[in-house]
């Protein structure tokens, strides 16, 4: 941690990977929570403010001030600024469609195994919300490829990722294609299918997926992650497939008052996730998988 007239600095990676100041700087992009936890996403100007029912905030008071400060609007509400984490910025974030919540995003970012360096492909891009959490994730040494059938949605997903990033992430390319049709990357890491129809997109994705790969599909119906899982069953190029729903409950903890809250996150997709395999052609393995047992009737004599 350094000095500099008399501006406080550490080496904190803004998400173009640029050393940033410790304090906010005009042209950052700023949360403001309050104590209901209402959320309102700005970029500081000198002349900009927070205009709320309660009153308002001059940027220019947070202009050089430290993350996790208070402030009081013209009507003494308290509010607190913040720099947005992937979490606020994608749940306030301008949307065109549906988005893939942070929950599912966490439990795709394990289990596609997405680290810094990685490389891999979505195939859908949607509002952007997984396209950016991804473009963080592999960092400067990785690369994402980002596909979708309708330039708009292009157009839009690049345009958030440009409000979070300060700018078009030098990591990502955003191609108008169909991943049913073609996928040119070879060797990839993993891929996340957010599109209708994710089995018609496997033949691609095992051509792109290096040996020992991850492919997850994130759909919203039980019917598609059933068709999903046949398909990557009856593949040879395909193995160890799973799908799991991600469910969510926040507590409400005060004085004496501890339950859940009345109302949660609850369904928002399935998650069906599987990897690339090399099967001989001569092996023929013994199926003792769950299903094949769950297939005999209860009823059945020992």
């Amino acid at each position: 941690m350094t000095r500099g007239e008399g501006v406080l600095w550490a080496v904190i990676l803004s998400p173009k990977g640029c050393v940033r100041a410790l304090d906010f700087r005009e042209g950052e992009l700023v949360i403001f929570l309050d104590h209901q936890e209402r959320s309102f996403v700005q970029r500081l100007h000198p002349q900009g403010k927070l205009q709320t029912h309660r009153g308002f905030v001059p940027h220019a008071d947070v202009i050089g001030s430290m993350p996790g400060t208070a402030f009081l609007t013209t009507k003494g509400k308290e509010l607190f600024a913040f720099r947005p984490t992937l979490v606020d910025y994608t749940m306030t974030m301008p949307r065109k469609s549906g988005i893939i919540y942070p929950k599912d995003t966490a439990h795709i970012l394990l289990w596609a195994d997405v680290r810094p360096g990685g490389r891999v492909v979505a195939g859908g891009v949607g509002s952007g919300a997984l396209l950016l959490a991804l473009a963080v994730q592999v960092g400067a040494l990785g690369f994402v490829w980002g596909y979708d059938v309708r330039q708009d949605m292009l157009d839009f997903a690049a345009a958030n990722l440009r409000q979070f990033m300060g700018g078009g992430p030098a990591n990502t390319e955003l191609k108008l294609g169909d991943v049913y049709e073609n996928i040119d990357e070879r060797d990839v890491d993993s891929i996340i299918l957010d599109v209708p129809e994710p089995w018609r997109a496997l033949a691609q994705s095992a051509l792109a997926l290096k040996p020992g790969g991850v492919v997850i599909a994130y759909v919203p119906t039980i019917r598609q992650a059933e068709s999903f899982t046949g398909a990557l069953r009856s593949s040879e190029r395909f193995g160890l497939v799973q799908t799991v729903e991600i469910l969510v409950r926040d507590w409400h903890i005060r004085d004496r008052s501890v339950r859940p809250n009345h109302r949660m996150v609850g369904h928002t997709g399935f998650l069906t996730i599987a990897r690339r395999i090399i099967r001989p052609e001569e092996q023929t393995p013994v199926d003792d998988s769950p299903a094949a047992s769950d297939s005999h009737s209860d009823l059945e004599p020992l």
